[in-house]
């Protein structure tokens, strides 16, 4: 699915990764098959984080949301690995653990907000 937005919620244990337009949301659950998972250790991550990145290919606005620091140290570690998608992942919320549905809405309201800002407020 080609879309415009896309939010991923993760913890240490799996991601969620919506992709969604004005009219339709696609949801991928990604599984971490790192035994360490509340060590904090990005390099055991780092198959799940190629995982999330390959979901996330071909999509131009990205949040990232969850409830740790792991969304922190996925953004670090395509900030590393691939450079085109860091370009695109625009910022990195805290949330707990949402529904699909509740992510969606919560990512439409956050691009809403973040699409009004961005524009060029001489252009009226």
């Amino acid at each position: 699915m080609s879309t415009f937005h896309a939010v991923v919620w993760m913890d240490h244990s799996e991601a969620h990764v919506v992709m969604f337009d004005r009219e339709h949301a696609e949801a991928q659950r990604i599984k971490s098959r790192s035994h360490h998972k509340h060590q904090g250790k990005a390099e055991d991550l780092a198959p799940f984080f190629a995982e999330i990145a390959q979901a996330l290919t071909g999509t131009r606005e990205v949040l990232l949301a969850g409830p740790g620091l792991v969304r922190n140290q996925f953004r670090d570690w395509v900030a590393k690995h691939h450079a085109a998608l860091a370009d695109v992942v625009v910022d990195s919320v805290a949330a707990d653990h949402p529904t699909d549905a509740q992510l969606v809405a919560m990512a439409r309201q956050y691009f809403k907000k973040f699409d009004t800002m961005a524009t060029d407020p001489s252009v009226a």
